[in-house]
């Protein structure tokens, strides 16, 4: 499993328990060291390698030890980036950024030293698309993979599905991350082993089989976040809900009434063809 977006470990603590040896990336040195401590048995054990960095479009024919800068979010940890324009839409967004230098991972080079994961979860805030263009120097490929989901342009969006496309998935999933907390690891498992697991907030939850969203084509995932990018544009951050104070009062309520964030933000999911059902197989 590699963890691609690490953060406190909420992924990790799953995939762990499932069973699985897990290869973990994290660009805030404070956060790689507190997984370091959480999962000091796991890392021990060669359960779990951490690798610290940044995994950057700069790693593209970089010196060894080179260092990329990194806004480290004071405020919202899981919104570190390396992208600048996102830690300026940060601090509009009143949360205060620190710029720091952080050694640069070359990802395609951590793919060859680890092999390539069952299920690849990534969620590096704008630089998704780097581990995706990593990918496409491989012939293998994960059996599934994850991303977070453009929320602001359709268009990128489905650019997004059709890069998944290139690298061989067809089929998908949107899941939306605002209720995560609601997921159950299914009995009996269908992903590893047996884990009773209760998701914390930020973690992107189930994957793989144990998936309980329906897995869809294409042209049918599209049609679904054409659908999804209506209730971006009305209750989402240029909504007059999200400018209004009532409206988010409004918008709030309905969230305490519903369980789940309105709009929320999706992560797509993608999964190889079965062997089974691919062409000649």
């Amino acid at each position: 499993m590699f963890d691609v977006g690490l953060h406190k470990g909420e992924d990790t603590e799953f995939y762990l328990k499932k069973g699985f040896r897990v290869v973990a990336f994290e660009a805030d040195p404070d956060l790689a060291a507190h997984c370091r401590a959480r999962f000091a048995d796991a890392v021990r054990d060669q359960r779990l390698v951490i690798v610290e960095g940044a995994i950057t479009e700069a790693a593209e024919g970089s010196a060894p030890g080179g260092t990329v800068a990194f806004y480290r979010n004071l405020d919202l940890s899981v919104w570190g980036t390396v992208v600048a324009s996102w830690a300026d839409r940060n601090e509009r967004l009143g949360t205060r950024v620190r710029r720091i230098d952080v050694p640069v991972v070359d990802f395609a080079a951590e793919l060859a030293r680890h092999g390539i994961p069952h299920y690849l979860k990534i969620d590096i805030e704008g630089c998704d698309g780097v581990c995706l263009a990593a990918l496409g120097r491989f012939a293998e490929k994960p059996d599934y993979l994850s991303i977070e989901s453009d929320k602001k342009s359709f268009a990128r969006l489905a650019a997004e599905i059709e890069a998944l496309q290139a690298l061989g998935y067809t089929r998908f999933a949107a899941v939306q991350q605002g209720a995560i907390q609601h997921q159950r690891p299914p009995e009996p498992p269908r992903e590893g082993v047996a884990a009773t697991h209760v998701f914390a907030r930020g973690a992107s939850g189930l994957f793989g089989r144990e998936l309980p969203e329906a897995w869809l084509p294409a042209h049918r995932i599209l049609a679904r976040y054409r659908r999804i990018f209506l209730r971006y544009r009305l209750f989402g951050d240029d909504s007059w809900f999200a400018r209004n104070a009532l409206g988010r009062k409004l918008l709030r309520a309905a969230e305490r009434i519903t369980g789940r964030r309105i709009p929320g933000w999706y992560d797509t999911h993608a999964h190889l063809p079965d062997p089974e059902t691919a062409p000649g197989g």
